[in-house]
């Protein structure tokens, strides 16, 4: 699969020797998580896998050169049965996703490290992974933290700002940069799984009150946003502005030290 990540800031391609001589105390491994599955009529299955390493890479590329941070190969396949149903899609059940990261957090112990990222770029994966951030750092005594995307995007409508969150302009947009060979610009649709303004208090992410929903629910294409808007130009602004951002918090994990203990 195509990567954006620079060489030397790629674990895999270290041998362990190389790896039993980093500062292990120090050095802050990124451990990508993705989903393989559906994204509507116009853009690839692997498209959160993608967007990860797009930004992750562009991030990394910013980096101090003296900051031992390292990204590890990507977990491809995440929790998506909110869209099996979508020929494409691969899920993989809560425990199987769970156990995995608690493996790969339990062999990075075993290497000596100490420092471990979760960088995100699926939504379905989101409760999961604090899940297990938090039992990492119990278990393990791991310094464990969850980097979800980029943060938002500039510029967008505020429907498409609040509801836009899957095949959507930001991700369109994001691809028409990174691969436009990969994006179907002929064969967009929008749904939206609520419209700003509606009355109640109940939603579906992202508030106190929600309620649990499938994408067959509401989005018979797949898409939930409007990809009409994208453009090449903004995709490029927007991974410029996110991957700062990943950067900075990067350098921040880096540096972080708990508290001392009482």
């Amino acid at each position: 699969m195509k990567t954006w990540i620079p060489d030397e800031r790629f674990l895999p391609y270290r041998t362990w020797k190389e790896v039993d001589a980093l500062p292990k105390d120090k050095t802050l491994i990124v451990l990508p998580t993705a989903a393989i599955e559906q994204h509507g009529h116009h853009l690839p299955l692997a498209t959160d896998t993608l967007l990860n390493n797009y930004l992750l890479g562009h991030a990394l590329r910013k980096l101090p050169p003296d900051l031992h941070i390292y990204a590890l190969a990507p977990v491809c396949y995440g929790k998506s049965n909110e869209h099996l149903g979508y020929p494409g899609t691969f899920s993989l059940s809560r425990d199987t996703f769970i156990a995995t990261l608690r493996d790969l957090g339990r062999s990075l112990h075993a290497g000596g490290f100490r420092k471990l990222v979760f960088f995100n770029s699926h939504g379905g994966n989101h409760a999961l992974i604090d899940v297990m951030a938090r039992d990492l750092r119990a278990e393990l005594d791991l310094t464990t933290f969850c980097l979800f995307g980029g943060g938002g995007a500039s510029g967008l409508s505020e429907q498409e700002a609040k509801f836009g969150f899957h095949a959507g302009e930001v991700e369109t947009a994001l691809l028409l940069d990174a691969t436009p060979e990969l994006v179907h610009t002929d064969r967009y649709t929008v749904n939206y799984i609520r419209k700003v303004g509606d009355p109640g208090t109940l939603l579906p992410e992202f508030a106190y009150a929600t309620y649990a929903w499938l994408t067959r629910d509401i989005a018979p294409s797949g898409v939930m946003g409007d990809p009409n808007p994208a453009t090449a130009e903004n995709g490029r602004r927007w991974c410029s502005e996110m991957s700062s951002r990943i950067a900075a918090a990067l350098v921040e994990m880096y540096a972080f030290e708990h508290p001392s203990r009482p």
